[in-house]
């Protein structure tokens, strides 16, 4: 039997209605199996990259490590996936006590590094930003809608730019947010300075290559609390 055209309409409604949430459903399962497949295959990576790991480094390589950790240096840097230790030290392991957060700051990450200061008595307590840093430029532009965790994070940040389309504003931007973080360690670790027993130093790792002294270069911008660059090329730790 024929039926009417608005018999007809609803019909179309009626199917168009139940297989939408059928292909919306079996989006979100391909999603989430695509997902589910990524993840597998980067735990598989991370697992054999670490069994090749343990082939080359072999039992002795771990023989001093199992005595306990005497770091040379206490690290602050940014948890940015392109800032790794392998541009900072050959072999990082038990060299460097590491601190990471976003923004490479003394504040969100405090009592980590009393503990490398304080307890681990590393004599060198180094900040290290990066160019192109994304918490930089997030309080650059504003970041006012981003969720409370991160931005209870980002409020510690104090940066004098706003232009973040400008590359020489966002690395001037990235250079005082490392002052400002050797500013504050200083304030608080004033004693052990005063004895001699710390130095406080800043440095920008350029992977961008904007001081032109090539890419992944890390070059320093701050000795406790100098940032005058012909004065940090003569520091006692700059100089043989």
């Amino acid at each position: 039997m024929n039926q009417s055209p608005r018999l007809r309409s609803l019909s179309v409604a009626l199917v168009l209605a139940l297989a939408i949430p059928a292909a919306a459903q079996a989006s979100t399962e391909a999603s989430t199996g695509n997902e589910a497949a990524q993840a597998r295959a980067i735990v598989k990576n991370l697992l054999k990259d670490n069994a090749h790991f343990v082939r080359e480094m072999k039992e002795g390589h771990f023989a001093g490590l199992k005595k306990g950790q005497q770091p040379r240096a206490t690290i602050v840097t940014c948890s940015d996936s392109r800032v790794h230790t392998h541009a900072l030290d050959k072999t990082p392991d038990g060299d460097l006590f590491m601190i990471r957060n976003i923004g490479n700051q003394h504040a969100t990450g405090e009592g980590s590094v009393e503990y490398g200061v304080r307890h681990l008595h590393t004599p060198v307590l180094m900040f290290i930003g990066h160019s192109a840093c994304g918490a930089v430029k997030a309080v650059m532009g504003g970041y006012e809608g981003i969720e409370p965790a991160i931005k209870k994070e980002l409020d510690t940040l104090q940066v004098p730019g706003k232009n973040t389309k400008d590359d020489k504003e966002v690395m001037d931007s990235v250079q005082a947010n490392v002052n400002s973080q050797v500013a504050n360690a200083m304030q608080k670790y004033a004693p052990e300075m005063k004895a001699g027993k710390l130095t406080v130093v800043g440095a920008v790792y350029d992977f961008r290559n904007d001081y032109k002294q090539g890419n992944g270069r890390l070059v320093v911008v701050n000795i406790n609390g100098e940032t005058d660059a012909a004065k940090i090329k003569q520091a006692p730790v700059m100089t043989k």
